[in-house]
């Protein structure tokens, strides 16, 4: 697949919420075929519900097509999936939630299967999408089922990367599944991604503290002193430019932030509430996959749906994020590529003359 086009697909998540009016309002950008080829994955007819309330949509052209293998470059196709009787904006309905997944698992399936080369999702609501077939408490969830790897949730914007240690738990259950294996695995996974995935070549991350104060000497809680701050310890002896553990108020309010390029959070609403404050129009972004995938950072909004008053400025950066990471991920992969063919390599091995004469074609 060309660099210069490649196939982002894009589902429409809930029906019922502002997916499809930020993806039809990103979309409509002629200017957005010279970047990729996108490929929808939805209901014809819900598209062309939101579409007559936005102006922009006017000169719109939807091509649908069978797969994303059929998507010709550099114009907008649609693969028919997730369709729902009537669109109910501002509802949230069990039938909505079914129309979302069907439509995920079908553009998980192109992914898997190389038809396109990211996929960007719309919001579902993760209470009306649960059923015997879909018991994930979220996108990433789901995706760390499907893909190769381990799943990591970063929030990403040109001010900050947020990743978290735990994702979407009950409060009362995050202090458990807090663990310096757990923390370990974490940084070095947030690490990997501020790398490959960004381009940082040596990424210093800022780890945040479980309790207020940072625990204040064990005076509010234990788990700085015998677990956070051992794992940083460790993490930076292993060579992860790891600090802290630092009090999240104090970080982010004193702007010590921007000395970072990357902070790993203890829980969700540590890392996300400061984050979106800061990054109203941020991406979220699922690292540690075999493939790329981003949404952006807000709900299905049902108190606004069907009004034309959603920004997509969110779902225009998750776009534009999903490019980016891909390319430098080939991009990478070239870098460090090994720079003898198979064969060679294999004979090399085997006999250390052939090494030598491989050293010396490359100095001439």
């Amino acid at each position: 697949m060309s660099e210069q086009k490649l196939k982002i697909g894009i589902t429409q998540g809930d029906p019922n919420g502002i997916g499809w009016e930020v993806i039809l309002k990103t979309v409509a950008n002629p200017l957005l075929a010279e970047l990729c080829t996108p490929v929808l994955y939805g209901s014809s007819e819900a598209m062309r519900h939101y579409a007559q309330m936005i102006p922009e949509c006017g000169e719109l052209h939807v091509e649908t097509v069978a797969s994303a293998a059929e998507a010709p470059a550099g114009r907008i196709s649609l693969v028919e999936c997730g369709s729902v009787r009537q669109v109910e904006a501002g509802k949230a309905t069990p039938e909505a939630g079914a129309a979302a997944v069907e439509a995920l698992r079908r553009a998980t399936e192109e992914l898997k299967a190389g038809a396109i080369d990211a996929l960007v999702t719309a919001p579902f609501d993760k209470e009306t999408v649960q059923s015997d077939a879909f018991r994930h408490t979220g996108h990433t969830e789901f995706f760390g089922a499907e893909l190769e790897g381990t799943p990591m949730m970063i929030l990403c914007s040109d001010l900050l990367r947020v990743g978290l240690v735990t994702k979407h738990l009950p409060v009362a259950e995050i202090a458990r599944h807090i663990t310096r294996e757990k923390i370990l695995a974490d940084l070095a996974a947030l690490r990997e991604s501020l790398i490959a995935d960004f381009g940082i070549v040596a990424p210093r991350i800022a780890v945040l503290a479980l309790n207020p104060h940072a625990g204040d000497g064990g005076l509010l809680g234990r788990e700085e002193e015998e677990i956070i701050r051992p794992a940083v310890t460790e993490a930076f002896d292993a060579g992860i430019l790891a600090f802290g553990p630092f009090a999240a108020d104090g970080l982010f309010a004193s702007g010590a932030y921007r000395k970072y390029d990357g902070i790993l959070a203890m829980y969700h609403d540590q890392g996300l509430a400061p984050f979106k404050a800061l990054s109203p129009d941020g991406v979220n972004f699922t690292a540690g996959l075999s493939k790329v995938r981003t949404s952006p950072d807000h709900g299905t909004a049902f108190d606004i749906a069907g009004r034309n008053e959603a920004d997509p400025q969110s779902m225009r950066n998750a776009l534009y994020a999903a490019i980016d990471i891909v390319r430098r991920r080939r991009i990478r992969a070239a870098c460090t590529a090994d720079p003898l063919p198979k064969a060679e390599r294999e004979r090399s091995r085997r006999d250390p003359s052939i090494r030598e004469q491989s050293d010396t074609k490359r100095e001439e």
